[in-house]
């Protein structure tokens, strides 16, 4: 029986290898033979989760005429894996992509470092803040106070609560969009909403429209989901949208989803001006295809002089074209796992129905704490702590990081959580490796594309700042040495830092 679960195609395995830099070499020393160059390719997208494990790869003839090499360059390159433990074969079953034993699986999306890490490794993988108290502990002990007449009922409320989808939809009314609750879902966070519509609306091989770069998390989803991704290139810095490729895009591949960022991308941070936001609608009603707008970064406007343009929405107030999905984790806390989609009453309709076969509804005392925290001004006092901490968090991380690392590039966004940091050539995913070992984490660029794109970027968040930051901009120059120099190999071993 074979002992793999997928399979990665020759062409497939060919652009992600070759969207990556080659390695550099140390002063006075050669590059590596080409089998070793193929080997770690190889080896690094299976690190990066970007080649799962347990998939099988190409045929050695296969990957040869793919990547232009010989074939007994391709066999060593799998005989170099199968002795460090990436790669088991079985006559007749073919090769697969393993990891040594001991050794973490990879995540294909970015994942919390888990907490015994902590104290050693700076975390530069998530962009999440610890949570704004004291608004946290008021909230909860606000929906302790409210939750006795909702604990004599099943408590099962598809939908969402009802005081929860009226105070969503009188938020959405007053910054000029007029709502009704019918046009509100209250889901488990952002997530589970865009899990939603894309069971609804984007069955298996139904193409939907990304930006590139986009949300790693989305973006795998959306894979696993059985999605066929056609990326659509972002403007460069913080230009944000290209119409003219979204209208090609729309028109040409006829996506029936698409789906975007408009406010703070994550990761470039772009804020889509309104002429954009209007025009993406009309292309997109003009194709016939559905429009999924994120909206989980629109209240962290960190700079308080730039003038937010309206909601995405607000272009397509009967939700009809435009689906919006909110969230409580960026604006208030990760680990308050409340969102919702807005949309017209018949959407709303059709996902609640769908809802029966997945998770039934959102937990109840978590609803009610966001409904306390919206409808006594808590909300808006957590939301501009929030602003002042990832304020400053952002302005200590992009000086700590110009100081130490000068030849990397960014612009600097005026709100959101994240910098998306041009490496100055060095290849992200061999930077990514590297600060695993000397004690910082960060997501390299491909993560965030499609394909293999982006290699030459990595993505910091705005997730510490003061010392830490600092410390984290040492780690990370740390790291660009070592692959600079072409000194990746080792087992340096992390410094513990107390914040």
């Amino acid at each position: 029986m074979a002992q793999w679960t997928s399979a990665v195609g020759a062409s497939q395995l060919a652009r992600q290898l070759q969207a990556q830099q080659p390695r550099p070499a140390g002063p006075g020393s050669r590059r590596p033979p080409a089998y070793r160059a193929l080997a770690d390719g190889i080896r690094l997208l299976v690190l990066e989760g970007r080649v799962p494990v347990a998939a099988r790869l190409p045929a050695e003839r296969e990957l040869a005429l793919a990547v232009s090499v010989s074939r007994t360059t391709v066999a060593a390159a799998y005989e170099a894996l199968r002795a460090e433990g990436f790669l088991e074969s079985r006559r007749g079953a073919g090769s697969w992509t393993a990891v040594p034993a001991g050794h973490p699986l990879p995540a294909r999306g970015l994942e919390p470092l888990p907490p015994e890490s902590l104290g050693s490794v700076i975390d530069l993988g998530t962009a999440a803040l610890p949570a704004p108290e004291p608004w946290l502990t008021r909230g909860v002990q606000g929906a302790l106070g409210e939750l006795a007449p909702y604990a004599h009922t099943h408590g099962d409320y598809p939908a969402g609560l009802p005081a929860l989808r009226q105070m969503l939809a009188d938020r959405y009314t007053a910054l000029g969009v007029p709502t009704m609750p019918e046009q509100i879902m209250v889901t488990t966070g952002a997530m589970g909403a865009i899990d939603a519509i894309c069971h609804l609306f984007a069955g298996r091989g139904e193409r939907i429209a990304v930006e590139s770069p986009s949300y790693a998390n989305i973006l795998q989803l959306m894979r696993e989901a059985g999605a066929r991704l056609v990326p659509v290139a972002m403007a460069e810095g913080l230009a944000g949208w290209d119409l003219g490729r979204w209208r090609q895009v729309l028109r040409d591949a006829a996506p029936r989803l698409a789906y975007v960022v408009a406010d703070f991308h994550n990761p470039t941070g772009a804020l889509a001006d309104e002429d954009q936001r209007r025009a993406l609608v009309d292309a997109a009603r003009s194709a016939g295809t559905v429009l999924v707008v994120d909206e989980t970064m629109s209240e962290l406007r960190l700079d308080p002089e730039v003038e937010m343009p309206r909601r995405v929405c607000a272009f397509d107030p009967a939700g009809s074209t435009v689906l919006t999905v909110g969230s409580a984790s960026k604006a208030f806390w990760a680990g308050m796992r409340i969102g919702w989609v807005r949309a017209a009453p018949d959407v709303i309709r059709s996902l609640v129905a769908a809802r029966a076969y997945a998770d039934l509804g959102t937990p109840v005392l978590e609803q009610l704490a966001v409904n306390w925290l919206m409808r006594t001004g808590g909300w808006e006092e957590a939301v501009a702590l929030r602003r002042t901490q990832a304020r400053e968090n952002r302005d200590a991380l992009v000086a700590a990081v110009r100081e130490q690392l000068p030849g990397w590039g960014f612009d600097v966004p005026h709100g959101g959580l994240t910098l998306w940091v041009r490496t100055g050539g060095l290849s992200g995913s061999r930077l990514a490796e590297v600060g695993e070992r000397v004690g910082v984490r960060v997501p390299s660029g491909p993560r965030f594309g499609v394909d293999g794109a982006f290699e030459g970027y990595v993505r910091l968040p705005f997730t510490v700042g003061g010392p830490v930051a600092v410390e984290a901009a040492a780690r990370l120059a740390a790291a660009a040495h070592l692959v600079g120099t072409g000194a990746t190999t080792g087992t340096d071993a992390p410094r513990t830092f107390v914040a």
